[in-house]
This record gives C-alpha cells, structure tokens and sequence, in this order.
C-alpha cells in the first residue's frame, strides 16, 4: 500500500442490470442490488459498467439506472457511471447526462469501433475531461474496445489531472504493475483492479482497490479480502481470495457452445443474486439468453461450497 492519496480506494463493484420478465429494468431488483452491495460494506458503486450491461440498454434505460442506482444509495457512498460511448462527442453526451442525474464520477473507454491511434485517445480523454464537471475515470478493456491503454498513456493524463483514476480489466498484470509503480508519487489518482481472481496480488502490487463483477454476488468477501490486505494480513487475504476464485467457477455453468463469455459471466452473476433472493429473475439483455434450470443447479452447488446463504 501507498501512502499517497487516492479519491476511490476500497472494493467499488460494476452493479448488475436486473431485468423483468418481459426485458423491462427492474427497478425494485435494481434497488435491492443496491442495498446488499452497501450491506456488504463496499466504498463505492460502479453503474453501466461491463457488468451492468450497458452496451445493451437504450440512453433511456441508462438514464433509469442511474436514477435507481443514485436514489437507492442516497449519498452513502459514491456513484461512478460508465459513459462508454465509440467517439468522443458520444461520450460527453453520455457523461453529461451521468452527471445531470447524480453521478460522482464518470467512467469513459477508449474510443471504439473507429480504428483510432494513441494521440487520438489522449484528446479523447482530455475532451471529456474538459466538457464534464465530475472527475473522470478511464476504464482500460482492450477485450471489448479492442486498445490497451498502456501506463505510458495513462501517467500523463493523470499527472495532468485529466484523470482521476483507472479501472484495469485488461488482464495484463505487468502492465498494471508498472502503472502501480508509475502512480506512487500520484495524488488524486487512483489505481483499480477489475481483475476479480488476483484482488490480493494486485493489492500487493499497489492497488487502491477493486471492481469485481464478482463482487455482486458476495461483496462482503471481497470487502474482508480489501480489509485484510489494507492491514497487510496477506494470508488472510490469500485465504478469500482462493474462496472466490472457487466461487468464479459459476461462469462456467453455462453448457459450451450455448453463449457467449459475456452471457455465460453475467447470466451466472445474475443467477446467483437470483437464488440469493436478491433480484427476481435472471433474465439477460438480447441477443444473450438467460441460464436455465439445469445450469441453476450447478450454480447453486458453487453458492453453497462457497458458504453463500440461498433464498
């Protein structure tokens, strides 16, 4: 751990959408997501994240979510929103309205879909930055956006306070390890794992925290695994770390060949806070489909080897 100071530390989870029958947002789920994720002692709420599904919902359905998720947590801890657009005018639009609604903080990616360059991403933040009144956290996916955004681009817009922190989903470890290193004599930045399996490596490494999608299902663990590595009790922080490596294995529910990665992750999440009582159903957003009852079952195995109560 570092001293310096960081403005998002702690485990931040990527919320889930939950979904009606019939596709609609569910906006009692929604809330009761909200109230297990502050229950379970998180610092922060990440909205129309990877994980929230946003590149499936309307700019109308965004909006309702963020509304939901600002309102259900009334100020108890802070609300980053994904403004996760392809161009940069796409994404002011979107952060705008983010922070119109309530947001603490905007989330933005690389621009995508465009073949785009290095300088071409650098504006890109610093547009965003300069039209929006929220600090502004790059969300490093190269998997969907198909770019790294390497430490080398990273440092300078933090240093010239265009960003004010970083989510690492990218899965390359030594890339974050040379951001961590690049960061200590940071202030107001702040460096976040969303690599769910190595919470307690990238802690070591120097992270502030994490954004585990994982995290819906069971935040109170990765709280205990956040809190054991802040006190430096790195086998404590081993030993939850493994349990939820176990508890990922529901991603693997879904029979191969049937969905996507994107469905298989998020359908189990969503099915596990389902057998968990927390949201109604685990219906997903079109084209992906929701995991049946066969692939429920094996989910719930994983929930009780893991100790996670079921409704």
């Amino acid at each position: 751990m570092t001293a310096r100071t960081a403005p998002y530390t702690g485990v931040i989870p990527p919320v889930v959408t939950p979904l009606t029958a019939d596709g609609e947002l569910d906006r009692a789920s929604l809330e009761r997501v909200v109230g297990h994720l502050i229950d379970g002692g998180v610092s922060g709420l990440f909205a129309l994240g990877s994980s929230g599904e946003t590149a499936y919902l309307t700019p109308g359905q965004q909006d309702e979510v963020i509304k939901v998720i600002t309102s259900a947590s009334a100020g108890q801890v802070p609300v980053l929103v994904g403004a996760i657009e392809t161009t940069t005018n796409r994404a002011i639009e979107r952060a705008r309205a983010a922070a119109g609604l309530g947001a603490d903080a905007v989330v933005v990616t690389a621009p995508f879909y465009t073949r785009t360059h290095a300088t071409e991403i650098d504006r890109h933040f610093r547009d965003i930055a300069a039209a929006v009144d929220r600090p502004v956290l790059a969300y490093d996916v190269p998997v969907c956006v198909h770019s790294k955004l390497d430490p080398e681009l990273l440092l300078p817009l933090a240093d010239d306070g265009v960003l004010a922190g970083v989510k690492d989903s990218s899965g390359d470890d030594g890339s974050f390890r040379r951001l961590a290193i690049g960061a200590q004599e940071l202030s107001g930045f702040s460096v976040l794992t969303g690599h769910e399996l190595v919470v307690d490596a990238m802690m070591l490494s120097g992270a502030d925290g994490s954004v585990p999608g994982l995290g819906n299902v069971d935040p109170h663990g990765y709280v205990r695994l956040h809190e054991a590595a802040v006190r430096g009790d790195w086998a404590a922080a081993k030993a939850e770390q493994d349990r939820l490596v176990g508890l990922f294995d529901i991603v693997t529910a879904a029979v191969p060949g049937t969905a996507s990665a994107t469905a298989a992750g998020l359908g189990a999440f969503k099915t596990a806070l389902m057998l968990r009582g927390v949201i109604a159903t685990n219906v997903m957003s079109p084209p992906m489909r929701r995991l049946d009852d066969a692939e429920t079952a094996v989910i719930a195995k994983h929930l009780d080897r893991a100790g996670l109560s079921r409704a």
